[in-house]
């Protein structure tokens, strides 16, 4: 459990969750980050409840509470008129379980092993005016990784303070907790460039050994098994793309604020979610493309298994041809007549085999200018 104290200027991180339930705990120019595992969201939830009923005049609906606990939940998004619910299934590799918890891993993937350690958990986010609750898997990495960030901006000498977001010109804070749940989201999104380096070089192996004509590729299960996860993976990013898409949707039915301040934030927040869109249809984009290479690599295999066979033939045809007419020749000599021509005579035998001989060549030197006997690089 972590719990930040967010405004302009300033992180602080507080240690409980009673000391924020009592009125006034946080500043009225601030906003709270509540962020927890589904372990201890279901302990706590009376007290996060209680917090969220102080500072926001309201409470998380039940049937909420049980999409934020439900680890199986597909990427998401619900409102209502006083909060918004995000649920996002993050794409990223996992290396199971910390120590001390006792969640069970998820289930192994199939394919290769950077496709077997592709974690797939959903992060859940509930987004009111002052709160912004997210609900993590047992690992919490995504949520340390960006608190470690999130306090670094915060740093009160400004130096080594590493950016929040690598597209942003400044350090500054987020300024609400819908700025803060879109860069949260955003980390989540580009960890899949990681993936994607180790998940395209495996790829880009195994389509190197099916166009080899040389090689004898024999692991299908595993490629099989690559091709149905990375539809799976493409499922789970078209569902992080309409949660995204209903979000922004949902933004652009509130009304106009009126102040220009207002105003502006509301701007940079579409600007955001665009922007974190447009990651997501990146993603989305690659992994397609992928299945596309997988696929286009199964066909071209067998295409080149095609054409290797129709070498095979061409020069067991060839073979053929040129002695065809030696049978023949062989055949008419074999005969059981007593008046062959050169059956009598002592120089016969090898007036024949000179005869076969020359016929032979001629016949190689002819397929070979009509190329029927030409080397295939």
């Amino acid at each position: 459990m972590r719990i930040f104290e967010i405004d302009r200027s300033r992180v602080s991180e507080h240690a409980a969750l009673a000391p924020l339930a009592v009125p006034g705990a946080c500043g009225a120019g601030g906003y709270l980050w509540i962020s927890l595992t589904r372990e201890e969201f279901k302990a706590s939830l009376a007290e996060v409840q209680q917090i969220l009923q102080t500072l926001c005049l309201t409470q998380l609906v039940d049937l909420h509470v049980a999409d934020l606990l439900n680890e199986q939940l597909p990427s998401h998004y619900d409102y209502t008129s006083k909060y918004d619910v995000l649920v996002f299934r993050r794409l990223a590799s996992g290396n199971g379980n910390v120590k001390g918890t006792e969640a069970p891993p998820p289930a192994p993937r199939s394919g290769p092993p950077v496709l077997r350690r592709v974690d797939t958990r959903p992060v859940g986010f509930a987004v009111f005016d002052r709160v912004l609750l997210s609900v993590h898997p047992e690992d919490g990495a995504v949520r340390d990784a960006f608190a470690a960030r999130l306090l670094a901006a915060a740093s009160p000498d400004g130096q080594g303070a590493p950016a929040l977001d690598v597209r942003s010109t400044s350090a500054r804070l987020p300024t609400s907790p819908s700025d803060l749940m879109l860069r949260v989201i955003n980390q989540i999104v580009d960890s899949y460039l990681d993936l994607r380096r180790e998940l395209t070089k495996q790829l880009d192996h195994w389509q190197t050994e099916l166009i080899d004509p040389r090689s004898r590729f024999t692991n299908w299960s595993a490629l099989m098994e690559a091709r149905q996860s990375l539809h799976h993976l493409d499922e789970i990013c078209e569902d992080q793309r309409a949660a995204m898409q209903d979000w922004i949707d949902s933004l652009e039915t509130l009304p106009v604020p009126k102040g220009e301040a207002e105003q502006r934030e509301r701007e940079l927040i579409m600007i955001r979610s665009r922007d974190v869109l447009e990651h997501i249809e990146r993603v989305v984009h690659h992994v397609h493309r992928l299945e596309q290479n997988a696929e286009t690599a199964v066909q071209m295999h067998f295409s080149v298994q095609g054409h290797r066979a129709n070498d095979i033939m061409r020069v067991l045809t060839v073979l053929t041809a040129v002695f065809l007419p030696l049978n023949l020749i062989a055949g008419i000599f074999g005969m059981n007549f007593e008046f062959i021509p050169l059956v009598h005579k002592a120089d016969g035998f090898w007036i024949a085999m000179t005869s076969m001989l020359v016929i032979a060549v001629l016949l190689v030197l002819i397929f070979w200018r009509k190329r029927y006997l030409a080397r295939t690089r």
